[in-house]
């Protein structure tokens, strides 16, 4: 019974038959009919002109954006347990050639402004110290925590006041606007670049890096090229994201990770070390108590010390939903 990752969901079946539909002859890379359409439909769902590159992980999205906003000579604001510095295996170093990412704290892995100003002032205005460029912040973040759309305007701001760029790293995007329940406008803010997550929640292997500044992925599509991103067959990749957006998909199956997610932390209840806001729960748990879990037949990761970390995904069963939430309940 599977709660180790969302990575490990299966694909949706609207997108493999996405996929077939896509199987004919068309132009290569990027000048596929499907492909085109893409601008179009992320600009539907936004509300707002974009321009947007399909990428086949989140870590190579990510990476561009961050590439794209920021020289080698300069930095990444980031929460000190961001994605991009946990567990991207060096690529941001590697992307952005050499470029450094700057650690702040926060609760809950997110950023506030308060934390982004306490490590730039340290930061002296001359050639001997690296100068941030960009905040990246991540929607849902890497605890499960959802920023609110005055928290994103108040992190806006401060970027603002300070020339930086704002990215967000949207691998739970879906999942956050379930959770808020506003317009996925709102639930992005005012970042220049957002990866909009869909390999976590039914995709195969396509994730969409939507850029609202046109000019930046016009630098991007050249990154992408040389960093052995620019498939020829493109029009895979952008059948299944438009696949996610058909009937709003992407929204139908963030809901249902999130509904599986509420019925455990419901379990839980004391033991959650952080509010279950998307579709993760960080749970207090001895070993022992671990092992009497995976004795169940329940796959989850540890997480340090006593503590536990479980991930729902949109086609979880509901029956084994409900088991684990007993046998949480019942430690």
């Amino acid at each position: 019974m599977q709660f180790l990752s969302d990575n490990a969901a299966a694909v949706h079946p609207a997108v493999w038959a996405a996929l077939r539909a896509a199987d004919e002859a068309d132009a290569p890379y990027a000048g596929d009919a499907l492909s085109r359409r893409l601008d179009g439909a992320f600009a539907e769902l936004f509300g707002r002109d974009c321009t947007v590159l399909w990428v086949a992980t989140g870590t190579a999205a990510n990476c561009l954006a961050l590439a794209t906003l920021v020289p080698p000579h300069g930095a990444v604001i980031c929460h000190r347990e961001a994605h991009i510095e946990t567990d991207e295996g060096g690529a941001p170093g590697f992307y952005l050639h050499g470029a450094k990412l700057i650690l702040a704290d926060g609760y809950g892995a997110k950023l506030t402004p308060g934390e982004i100003e306490a490590v730039i002032a340290p930061i002296r205005k001359d050639v001997h110290q690296v100068q941030p460029h960009a905040v990246s912040i991540t929607q849902a973040s890497e605890y499960g925590c959802v920023y609110r759309p005055d928290e994103l305007a108040a992190v806006a701001a401060t970027a603002r006041a300070h020339g930086l760029t704002l990215h967000m790293d949207g691998a739970r995007f879906a999942n956050a606007v379930a959770f808020l329940g506003c317009a996925p406008a709102e639930a992005a803010g005012e970042v220049a670049a957002l990866t909009f997550g869909c390999v976590k929640n039914g995709a195969m292997n396509a994730e969409a890096l939507v850029f609202f500044e046109p000019a930046l992925a016009d630098v991007a599509r050249y990154r992408r090229k040389r960093a052995g991103h620019l498939q020829s067959k493109g029009r895979f990749l952008a059948a299944q994201i438009l696949a996610m957006l058909e009937n709003e998909l992407w929204l139908e199956n963030g809901r249902a990770a999130n509904a599986a997610a509420q019925e455990l932390a419901t379990a839980a209840g004391g033991r959650l070390l952080h509010p279950v806001e998307a579709n993760e729960l960080f749970l207090r748990a001895t070993p022992d108590e671990r092992a009497a879990l995976r004795a169940q037949g329940f796959a989850f990761y540890d997480w340090g010390g006593d503590a536990a970390r479980l991930v729902t995904a949109w086609n979880n069963n509901p029956e084994h939903v409900a088991a684990l939430a007993r046998a949480i309940a019942g430690l």
